[in-house]
């Protein structure tokens, strides 16, 4: 071999050996020191890369949940708000309630009216004033709003709480007073209200019948028109109800004024049944006679008396039509002191009556209406031949019965759409809670994928940072040996 003293080879690739293992050796120590395996992009560029990506997604499921940890905060204000409304309103139904009993005098009808009108202002002030972080929630200007939960764009849920101030709840409503009307001749001789086909009305531009058949006629019924309305239209927000009660407005004292028998045809409903008995019979005999029959046919009327009066009275607001036929002679049938708001037909021997029962029809939006004509169903006390009319809660008087009954169905259609916002608040607070535990999982799964590529391997790394001090340990004995290398030109000079 060459022997040289100006250039020791095996000496500077020692060297340089020794510097790789010592810049190994201060990596590892600097792994070991701050837990991290990537310290810098000349690490792993790569690891690096996919590390940060992962990095700002778990950063962003963490903000993500605080988002809707806010949010969630937010409506359980706004649903604990609500259901003090909603209790406030049961207070007022239940006030409408005692206010329709016509037993209450005109004082305790004022007061019931003044306790609706404080329970209305305390709805009017948690409306106006629930608020978070003084973003208003229940006064209707908290519409379009986004709970961004996700990590990325338009991870959002959609948010809407509608206005439930005072001035906004309540019922658009329809509401006819009922009509009633007697003439000579049989039952179907009523042209205004017996149709020898089906007659048809619309609202919201739903067609429903306005008629129920009962044997071949057609009868206008208001009482058959809400039960339609409540079998068929409840899916887009209306209630109905019918009422009719019946009390003559003169006490009984004969069918007729000629001494005969008489047959009474009644129709109520989809039912007819008929009562024979003498013009002259007394009211307590007509009133068993009429409720037997009735039971007996399944017929939804029963006949009662109130100071000598006849009331007939149908719960569900049938119509009831009355055809009386006189065995023999002519007459004059005593309609006054059968059917409410007719007149006495005079020489005949046969002669109808019929008395349509008030109509009751609410949504909690505006609607159309046509069919429902006052001819038949009586003048609008709320509403008109083409439109509804919005009761809000400031509206409601329950002074009189009528007024009452408006209030507590205007008081229902409030209660259903509180209680909706409510049920809709509610699983919007379970959708966020699921989504947060969903990316709750998320986040943690995504830090663990993430200190996956960047974190130490302890076991691995000081497995090699052991290596490496053994390998400086051998490189540096190593260099000294090769430093004496030269000294072996001294034995050829000598």
């Amino acid at each position: 071999m060459a022997v040289k003293i100006n250039f020791n080879e095996a000496a500077a690739q020692t060297h340089t050996a020794l510097i790789r293992n010592e810049r190994l050796m201060n990596k590892s120590l600097l792994r070991l020191s701050t837990g991290l395996r990537i310290i810098n992009a000349a690490d792993d560029s790569a690891g690096l890369f996919i590390a940060d990506q992962l990095g700002t997604v778990a950063k962003a499921y963490e903000q993500g949940n605080r988002n809707i940890q806010t949010g969630i905060s937010a409506l359980q204000i706004a649903e604990a708000a609500a259901g003090n409304i909603y209790e406030k309103l049961q207070e007022i139904y239940v006030r409408a309630q005692n206010a329709a009993n016509d037993i209450n005098d005109p004082v305790a009808r004022q007061a019931l009216q003044q306790e609706i009108r404080n329970f209305v202002d305390a709805i009017q002030k948690i409306g106006t004033d629930t608020e978070y972080n003084g973003i208003k929630l229940l006064d209707g200007s908290f519409k379009d709003k986004y709970i961004h939960y996700g990590a990325r764009m338009t991870q959002t849920v959609y948010l809407s709480i509608e206005d439930v101030r005072a001035q906004n709840l309540g019922g658009h409503m329809l509401v006819t007073e009922g009509s009633q009307t007697s003439a000579s001749g049989s039952f179907t001789s009523l042209t205004n209200y017996v149709s020898a086909s089906k007659v048809t009305a619309s609202l919201a531009g739903r067609t429903i019948n306005a008629t129920i058949q009962s044997e071949s006629n057609y009868i206008y019924d208001a009482g058959f028109i809400a039960e339609q309305v409540n079998e068929n239209l409840s899916d887009i927000g209306f209630v109905a109800k019918a009422v009719n009660v019946s009390i003559a407005d003169k006490q009984y004292a004969a069918i007729a004024d000629i001494s005969t028998t008489a047959t009474l045809n009644f129709y109520v409903g989809d039912k007819t049944f008929s009562v024979t008995a003498d013009t002259t019979i007394t009211l307590d005999d007509l009133i068993d006679r009429i409720n037997e029959a009735a039971a007996t046919n399944g017929a939804d009327l029963t006949a009662s008396a109130n100071a000598g009066r006849l009331v007939l009275t149908s719960s569900k607001g049938y119509t009831i039509g009355l055809e009386v036929t006189l065995t023999s002679g002519t007459g004059t049938i005593n309609f006054d002191q059968l059917i409410a708001g007719t007149t006495s037909v005079s020489s005949v021997t046969q002669g109808s009556a019929v008395k349509v029962g008030e109509l009751y029809i609410a949504n909690d939006k505006e609607f159309t209406q046509s069919g429902i004509n006052t001819t038949q169903f009586g003048n609008y006390v709320v509403g008109s031949s083409s439109n509804s009319e919005f009761k809000n809660l400031y509206g409601l008087d329950v002074t009189q019965n009528q007024g009452a009954e408006i209030a507590m169905l205007a008081t229902q259609v409030a209660l259903r759409k509180v209680d909706s916002i409510r049920a809709q608040i509610g699983a919007t607070m379970n959708n966020l809670q699921s989504i947060f535990d969903a990316q709750k999982v998320a986040y943690d799964n995504t830090k663990e994928a993430e200190s996956v590529i960047r974190n130490t391997d302890y076991a691995k790394e000081m497995a090699e940072f052991t290596t490496y001090q053994i390998r400086m340990q051998a490189t540096i004995a190593m260099l000294g040996q090769a430093n004496t290398l030269p000294q072996l030109v001294l034995q050829l000079l000598r």
